[in-house]
């Protein structure tokens, strides 16, 4: 079968895209050639997109490039800014909310100690209605 990372030329490429495209199966030429399937997709794939510039370079980030995000325009980073804010003030009432349900934990928990322990409710006595 095929070797890791072989290079072909592009000429090469081409001339297999164009008997893919003519008819020939991608099978046959797989064993034919010695090169994975999803190699001889890719090639017809650019070459129906791009024709033969396409296979004249390596896919791929050209090497030495670091792999950098692409900086927000001015009205995305503003809208960025507002998203951060909303989720910063969500994290503030989630953390009041926390603090109440702990004060109330714990008051429920001393009511029932006080009271004999385990298994008596916590809540007010029954109204009479």
């Amino acid at each position: 079968m095929s070797e890791p990372n072989r290079k072909f030329a592009p000429e090469f490429r081409v001339q297999v895209a164009q008997r893919i495209l003519q008819g020939e199966s991608v099978s046959a030429l797989h064993h034919e050639l010695g090169i994975k399937c999803s190699v001889l997709y890719r090639w017809r794939d650019r070459y129906r997109k791009e024709g033969a510039a396409g296979l004249e370079r390596r896919a791929g980030r050209p090497p030495g490039v670091p792999n950098a995000a692409p900086k927000p325009s001015v009205g995305a980073e503003e809208s960025l800014r507002q998203q951060v804010a909303i989720l910063e003030r969500k994290v503030g009432q989630q953390e009041l909310q926390l603090d109440f349900f702990k004060r109330a934990f714990k008051r429920v928990k001393e009511s029932n100690q006080a009271h004999g322990g385990a298994g008596k409710t916590a809540s007010t006595r029954r109204s009479g209605q």
